[in-house]
């Protein structure tokens, strides 16, 4: 099994990087959470639409780029690397996924598939692993689990209640609704399967946005530490904080590659493709908490201020890690696996 990453995949995670670089500073993300209500923007959403990210899942034939969950994954890692939002995941994504394999005679993907790869709408989704559905009031399409069913409406047609996050790039929000067969788009026996295919794409997500968030971490504790002096010398000279940051690279390096084993298990249709995502959001929430915990101590109490880059990244991980089943839940999922005891699964996840 080769898991290495070809010119073209790499060169346009490379392109995304740089594009990220430019164009999501930490203090401009920062700006936008305080003086916007909705904290997204326009211009940036524009931008990212024209680097071809809202197309990428979307087959050809409705405008997109039509790549797959290898691809998905190298830039998932730079959105968690630069703490962009959830709604472009949700969209480009877990939203394209679902609407991309609703039964062919539904209308609903001929109507949105266009609109999300040209950047013209958002799509907001909703299962019980997650009570509080992110962005959903920025939404233009909410996509919503009932009784395994796949129902879509707009944000006009439920009641939305705003919870505070920890982490303040996250708009969260209570769905009241009522479903009804005006609201249904696809039944419990096909959407059972499509719901258990988003529960992992959303794990795999995560998974690899908290990657990106420990790497990021990591980098911001190595600069601070080299920066920082103590008794006349940087205080990265002292081998405690060496051992820190060692303790995090470790932990990130091993995270990596299981990762990428999900996606790639994702990608090939694998049987075991669930236990492998659950391994991977193990693995990548332990690498960016290790992450968090050092890097603030490298960084002492200054770390958790706001005026701090780190705390972004802290408060979005400890946020993302119980995201689309927290540490529980995939802890049960690999049990099941492993015991072949289906009981211990979730609602919608299933093994082969």
């Amino acid at each position: 099994m080769d898991f290495t990453f070809d010119d073209q995949q790499l060169a346009f995670r490379d392109a995304i990087r740089k594009f990220l670089m430019v164009e999501a500073a930490p203090e401009w993300l920062r700006e936008i959470w305080e003086t916007t209500e909705t904290g997204r923007s326009a211009e940036l959403r524009a931008k990212l639409a024209d680097q071809g990210l809202t197309a990428l899942s979307v087959p050809e034939e409705f405008g997109g780029i039509n790549v797959g969950d290898l691809d998905w994954t190298l830039v998932q890692q730079e959105l968690g690397y630069f703490a962009i939002p959830d709604s472009l995941t949700a969209t480009a994504y877990l939203g394209v996924y679902l609407l991309n394999h609703l039964p062919a005679d539904v209308a609903l993907k001929r109507e949105w598939l266009p609109r999300i790869a040209a950047g013209q709408a958002r799509v907001a989704v909703g299962h019980p692993i997650n009570p509080m559905v992110a962005d959903a009031k920025n939404a233009d399409l909410l996509l919503l689990w009932h009784e395994g069913e796949v129902h879509a409406l707009s944000p006009a047609q439920a009641t939305l209640r705003m919870n505070p996050s920890i982490d303040l790039s996250r708009r969260l929000y209570k769905i009241e609704w009522t479903p009804s067969e005006a609201t249904r788009v696809c039944k419990a026996t096909i959407g059972q399967k499509l719901w258990a295919g988003t529960i992992d794409r959303a794990g795999l997500a995560i998974s690899a946005q908290l990657i990106g968030l420990a790497q990021r971490m990591l980098d911001l504790g190595v600069d601070h530490a080299a920066q920082r002096k103590q008794f006349g010398k940087p205080i990265g000279s002292f081998q405690a904080v060496k051992h820190h940051m060692a303790d995090v690279a470790v932990k990130v390096e091993f995270a990596e590659p299981v990762v990428h084993r999900a996606a790639y298990a994702l990608a090939h249709d694998d049987p075991q493709a669930p236990l492998y995502v659950s391994q991977a959001r193990l693995a990548a929430g332990e690498a960016a908490l290790l992450a968090a915990r050092k890097s603030i101590q490298v960084h002492g109490a200054m770390g958790y201020t706001w005026e701090a880059d780190l705390q972004m990244f802290m408060k979005r991980a400890w946020a993302l890690n119980a995201t689309w089943g927290d540490t529980k839940f995939h802890k049960a999922r690999v049990t099941a696996a492993v015991l072949g005891d289906a009981a211990r699964l979730g609602p919608g996840t299933t093994f082969a």
